[in-house]
């Protein structure tokens, strides 16, 4: 089978790499992809945004199947132009990826079908959010309403915090925001909670754990992850199914009453308090970092499990998955969430030896006169699957400075709440 990755990150590194494990895979394409996917597909310079370029790739190439990586096409509705054509698409249509796309139509849903979560309010301008203030305990949470890469989201512990962050989502920091979101600062231990939904049915996907925050102690701004581990040290059976039944199924039924189904993989961002699960957020693909230490662990030909998916047959699929545990960390450009450098050149990266067990996915990089050179804030993941976590960062750290390359950084503490 032909089969293209939409996407340029880690996460789809880490896919095009678990794809071309299966002998039913004879060609990979990745759009635009990036210094990583170059040396296991074909990169193909393609606006994401130009959907009709895309469908005439497709078409002309006679792709069997398409994946979708990042949440903007999915939002913007890549899913439903491409089925218009006959094309076999693994990802959520437009009004699923609302789930992502708009927190408030996911607030919204867990009001009517009872989901927990936070207390919020909805507002559509920055008086109005301001004015709120009175009503408000610290800390309390401000996000944006659309998409933000994982950062529009700030916790406020005083009112001159509140206010910035009120004024720079309204300023447009994160896009044009039409609607900004309030909500209590829920105090639990987060977890990532996967699914892999084919319109009638779901298997579970993992569990991870991601560090959002930029300095060690998860402390600093946000970012779209510094590193991750799997599995989430609060898994267990008992919470998956009040995590099923209290959170995934309600939310699939009320999109089954909104006249659509579900198809990809949804990714819960849970707060677990007292053992019970509050949602913080969904989003309508896997996490980046952790798509990078669950693929990993997973045994099942994944090639299977994606077209079971898109052929509605994931029931006669058995998900099977290596015991082991598996860390990531993400190395990134310094002055990452802010500014940072491009095209600074990385070097050492071909000369090192990967274990069996050890991986490197790009994820901010770009090949040019066959030198690898940074292209984005988080530019690689060190990944080691292994039976410990403590083995696993350190292995990590130590692939990390085999790399000749001065202008990263990274944090050294990733998973120190299941090491440490």
């Amino acid at each position: 089978m032909k089969v293209v990755v939409i996407g340029s990150g880690g996460r789809e590194h880490a896919i095009c790499k678990t794809l071309k494990k299966s002998s039913k895979v004879s060609k990979i394409y990745c759009m635009p992809g990036n210094a990583g996917t170059s040396s296991i597909a074909e990169n193909i310079k393609i606006d994401l945004e130009d959907f009709e370029k895309i469908k005439d790739f497709i078409t002309s190439n006679k792709l069997d199947l398409v994946l979708i990586g990042p949440e903007k096409p999915l939002v913007d509705g890549i899913v439903d132009y491409l089925e218009s054509y006959k094309i076999k698409v693994f990802g959520p249509n437009k009004i699923a990826s609302q789930l992502e796309g708009s927190k408030t139509f996911t607030k919204n849903l867990c009001k009517k079908y009872q989901i927990p979560t936070a207390k919020f309010g909805i507002f559509e301008n920055s008086k109005d959010t301001i004015n709120f203030l009175k009503d408000c305990n610290f800390p309390t949470v401000i996000k944006a309403d659309g998409l933000a890469s994982g950062k529009g989201v700030y916790i406020c512990n005083n009112k001159e915090e509140y206010t910035i962050a009120v004024n720079e989502i309204f300023g447009g920091k994160f896009g044009k925001a039409e609607k900004i979101l309030v909500e209590e600062f829920l105090k639990g231990e987060e977890m990532s909670f996967f699914v892999i939904c084919d319109g009638e049915n779901y298997k579970i996907f993992g569990t991870a754990q991601d560090h959002k925050r930029v300095l060690e102690g998860d402390k600093g701004k946000n970012t779209g992850g510094m590193g991750a581990y799997s599995p989430s040290r609060l898994e267990s059976s008992e919470l998956n199914k009040k995590i099923l039944n209290k959170i995934i199924n309600p939310t699939l039924k009320g999109l089954k009453e909104l006249n659509t189904t579900y198809k990809g993989f949804l990714y819960a961002g849970l707060m677990i308090i007292n053992d019970e699960p509050f949602l913080i957020e969904y989003n309508v693909r896997m996490g980046d970092p952790e798509c990078q230490t669950i693929l990993p662990k997973l045994k099942t030909d994944f090639l299977q499990i994606i077209l079971a998916s898109v052929n509605k047959d994931l029931k006669s699929i058995d998900i099977e998955w290596y015991e082991d545990k598996c860390l990531c960390i993400v190395l990134c450009a310094k002055g990452y969430p802010e500014v940072y450098k491009k095209n600074e050149e990385i070097k050492n990266l071909n000369k090192i030896n990967l274990k069996d067990n050890e991986f490197i996915f790009h994820a901010g990089t770009l090949k040019k006169n066959n030198q690898i050179l940074s292209n984005g804030g988080r530019v690689l993941n060190f990944v080691v699957r292994s039976g410990d976590f403590q083995f696993s960062r350190n292995a990590a750290i130590e692939l990390i400075n085999k790399i000749d390359w001065n202008n990263g950084f990274y944090r050294k503490d990733i998973g120190y709440k299941v090491i440490d």
